[in-house]
């Protein structure tokens, strides 16, 4: 069995049993589309559209009275899959490149369920590569396919976070629902690309976090390397000044992030490493639903 299989079915036992139901209805358009689920009736107004009067009723009650419908609309969603070295970072068998597959592959079965398709766009910081929607299980096997592969790192270039939003931007045709998996470290003026995508999109930002992102070990002597420029330092990880301005670097980066996501009115929601996928996305469609109402 290949290694995308024994993931998915790992990831359907453990993980999308327990969601199963959780991420489903609840996308309500005011569009009339193909599949409609009756609501009630109600008297009409002027201005109503004459064709949904429901004639029986009125005649029976000697008022005009309409149909009101909920409609599911089938979505098109697109996985924005950050490849960059930086998300190499973490243990063994549980680093955020690992923890992006998990992702990935839960949240394409889980919408490929409820009847909606599912792309990808995997971001490595060379071209991209792009699993175009799909709606079948052997779909999500493939988007397992492509993450299996190895790319390799672009030395001397961090991730440019404005690049990979621009690119799922000129993908996205129609309106979609972009869930954008990264650590969002990086470069680029990617709020103002941040803003255009949410102009036309439903955006979502989960955002893969490992304690060597935030946390230096005091180990004394230490080289530090930047995983994806390559450079190396020697630093005393010991050192007060050091750690201050390691701390400020860290804390500039997060609200940089929590102001350009809030500006563009994108959720963020943190995905640590070393916590249960399932709580996590638990929580993730919680305060979803809790934004909505």
């Amino acid at each position: 069995m290949r290694a995308p299989e024994k993931l998915l079915l790992r990831l359907e036992w453990r993980v999308v049993r327990r969601l199963d139901g959780r991420l489903q209805g609840g996308h309500r358009t005011v569009h009339r589309g193909a599949g409609t689920d009756f609501a009630g009736l109600r008297a009409y107004v002027e201005g109503d559209d004459a064709r949904h009067i429901d004639w029986n009723v009125t005649a029976r009650l000697n008022e005009p009275h309409l149909r009101q419908f909920n409609e599911d609309r089938e979505m098109t969603v697109w996985l924005v899959l950050d490849r960059s070295a930086s998300m190499a970072a973490g243990r063994p068998g549980r680093g955020k490149h690992e923890v992006l597959a998990e992702l990935a592959l839960v949240l394409a079965r889980l919408f490929c369920r409820g009847g909606n398709r599912v792309g990808a766009l995997l971001f490595d910081m060379g071209v991209p590569r792009v699993v175009p929607p799909g709606a079948t299980r052997r779909h999500v096997l493939r988007i397992g396919a492509e993450l299996d592969r190895t790319a390799a790192a672009v030395s001397g270039q961090t991730t440019d976070l404005a690049a990979m939003l621009d690119a799922v931007a000129r993908l996205a045709r129609r309106r979609s629902l972009i869930v954008v998996v990264s650590d969002f470290i990086g470069e680029g003026d990617w709020e103002r690309s941040l803003l255009g995508l949410a102009r036309r999109h439903e955006v979502v930002a989960l955002r893969v976090v490992d304690t060597t992102d935030d946390e230096l070990p005091e180990a004394g002597l230490i080289v530090v390397e930047d995983a994806e420029t390559g450079e190396q330092l020697i630093v005393d990880s010991g050192d007060p000044l050091f750690r201050v301005r390691f701390r400020a670097a860290v804390d500039a980066r997060d609200a940089r992030l929590t102001n350009g996501m809030r500006e563009a009115g994108v959720p963020v929601h943190r995905v640590d490493t070393d916590r249960d996928l399932a709580e996590a996305l638990v929580e993730v469609v919680a305060r979803t639903r809790d934004r909505r109402t």
